[in-house]
């Protein structure tokens, strides 16, 4: 139930859709004869629209959230393992044109085989089912592990977790196909705005992992101050990161994960920001 109904819910609060409704509603009480009204609201809806595209609005919303854990820079500890997550793989398509069709974070898949190469005694791990709400359709790890020539992938040490549909399964499922170890050191590789509610995801399910952020929207402090050139390039993003904040909270909610905003801990912020050698 907790999927289909997040489903709803991003669509209803996501807020390119939430001020268009607005706007729709507004002329539609104005047709009706509600003419002030309808006009005030629709007037309302199209002004923050306005705001909302071009201001810095979304550059503030989306930093805390990327800014939240460091940038990894390696040590001298071994690497036992590298998850990456799904959500950068277009997988109707993929399916459809036989070929690797890949999103806006396609970074996460990028970071698998630069990591892949990097680490090669380490296993290496895809999560990632399908999104589709009325179940069955193809898999992200269906895709990967049928182009993983594509990415340059080693199928020999590809482990696919292919039942997940959201972030907590992602964190469950993997803990539970790979049964992690005290003591050993594995890589999360995630979008660096969902790294918070990933970690929490994985915390709770008792799998201690380093953050390995990718996928960065903003280029760091200076956006809190930068317009927006395109509405579109503002409202894309605050969309993106209204609907992680929102799901933040309900994974909290929920007890999905640790905390509301989940941080580095002590012990492994020093590993994460261990000069490389």
């Amino acid at each position: 139930m907790f999927f289909p109904l997040s489903k709803l819910l991003f669509f209803l609060v996501t807020p390119s859709n939430a001020l268009a409704l607005l706007i729709v509603a507004g002329l539609g009480l104005a047709a009706a004869g509600w003419l002030r009204l309808g006009l005030g609201l629709g007037l309302i809806g199209a002004v923050l629209m306005l705001v909302a595209g071009f201001s810095p609005l979304a550059g503030l919303v989306a930093l805390p959230l990327e800014q939240r854990f460091p940038e990894y820079a390696g040590g001298d500890e071994p690497v036992t393992g590298i998850i990456v997550l799904g959500g950068a793989i277009e997988t109707r398509i993929s399916a459809a044109r036989r070929q690797l069709v890949v999103n806006d974070a396609a970074e996460r898949q990028i970071a698998m085989a630069d990591l892949a190469r990097r680490y090669p005694q380490s296993r290496l791990v895809f999560s990632g089912g399908s999104g589709s709400l009325g179940g069955g359709g193809v898999s992200e790890s269906e895709i990967v592990g049928r182009y993983a020539d594509t990415m340059g992938l080693p199928r020999t040490r590809l482990i696919l977790e292919d039942r997940s549909r959201n972030t907590h399964e992602n964190a469950a499922f993997t803990a539970e196909m790979v049964r992690p170890r005290p003591g050993e050191r594995w890589l999360l590789v995630t979008s660096a705005w969902h790294m918070p509610r990933a970690i929490g995801c994985f915390r709770r399910a008792g799998f201690d992992v380093t953050a390995y952020p990718v996928d960065y929207r903003t280029g760091g402090v200076d956006d809190g101050v930068r317009f927006n050139g395109f509405a579109s390039e503002g409202l894309s993003l605050l969309d993106l990161m209204a609907k992680e904040w929102l799901g933040l909270v309900a994974y909290r909610l929920a007890g999905y994960t640790d905390a509301l905003l989940p941080a580095p801990q002590a012990s492994s912020m020093a590993a994460e920001t261990a000069p490389s050698r």
